[in-house]
């Protein structure tokens, strides 16, 4: 079933470049697995039926992947051993309208999270400002996690505003865990957090009470090829599906909106067959 839904896909739809020389219609699977953040070994043995527990996540991720339709992504889980998430459970389901609107703003870096800041997806200008995502696997594709106890990103902070940034990040947490107080993966997350930073669990026992507003969505991005890149932070919310749109952009003929231009050409340039 996964290597039909993977040889339907048109590899352009979903990001992917074609040369010329390219044997497959559909995606190979290597493509494949960097889309749903697995690896192409695993999805061999999936693909092989010699993986037959997948995780939920692994399973919504094949599903964004492969573009599936609600049905089809209704047979996946069954196929996986699980029942399709429920109200009880953070969503991390990209809707056919919101997949729209990531393909409209297809030369714009994107990322989508859930309403725990892990990461759904993050397109390829994105992937070319803030690094290559695709080889974040569980934890590290976690925003809390890669700020509070990981490497960090590549946005550039002062002390008083990476203060402000892990409260906002800490209190948006702690109203999710409010949310859904049945999902285990959250529970699970939150143990983990605490467990690897201090930090976190000040935050979290603090009650973190909501922080004053914001006083600018400016962002400063550290790119190693192009330097210092001062954008424009949009994160929009999708409250029906409890998912936060990341969008980076520059006032257009600034001389930030061209080192955008270039930090994209450099990093999705590809050699293709």
């Amino acid at each position: 079933m996964l290597r039909r839904w993977r040889d339907r896909v048109v590899p352009e739809t979903v990001g992917v470049p074609v040369g010329r020389r390219r044997r497959v219609a559909g995606l190979r699977r290597e493509e494949l697995a960097g889309l749903a953040g697995i690896s192409a070994d695993y999805l061999t043995r999936l693909e092989q039926g010699r993986a037959t527990a997948p995780s939920t996540q692994v399973v919504e991720a094949l599903v964004r992947a492969l573009r599936l339709s609600d049905p089809e992504r209704e047979l996946l889980f069954r196929l996986a051993g699980h029942a399709a998430p429920g109200l009880d459970v953070v969503p991390s389901r990209i809707t056919s309208s919101v997949q729209r609107l990531l393909d409209r703003l297809a030369n714009t870096p994107v990322a989508v999270y859930d309403a725990t800041w892990t990461l759904l997806t993050a397109n390829a200008p994105y992937d070319a400002l803030m690094g290559d995502t695709s080889n974040l696997r569980g934890i590290e594709r976690n925003a809390v996690w890669r700020n509070l106890a990981g490497p960090g990103t590549r946005a550039v902070h002062t002390a008083e505003e990476r203060a402000d940034f892990e409260t906002r990040l800490v209190a948006d947490l702690r109203l999710t865990a409010a949310r859904y107080p049945a999902d285990r993966a959250l529970k699970r997350l939150v143990s983990d957090l605490s467990a690897a930073s201090p930090r976190f669990v000040e935050l979290w026992k603090s009650g973190c009470p909501e922080p004053r507003p914001e006083q600018s969505r400016h962002k400063t991005i550290a790119h190693p090829a192009v330097g210092h890149i001062t954008l424009d932070c949009d994160t929009l919310v999708v409250a029906a599906d409890d998912l936060r749109i990341m969008v980076y952009t520059a006032e257009p003929g600034t001389e930030d909106a061209e080192r955008l231009a270039l930090a994209v050409v450099l990093g999705t340039q590809t050699l293709v067959d």
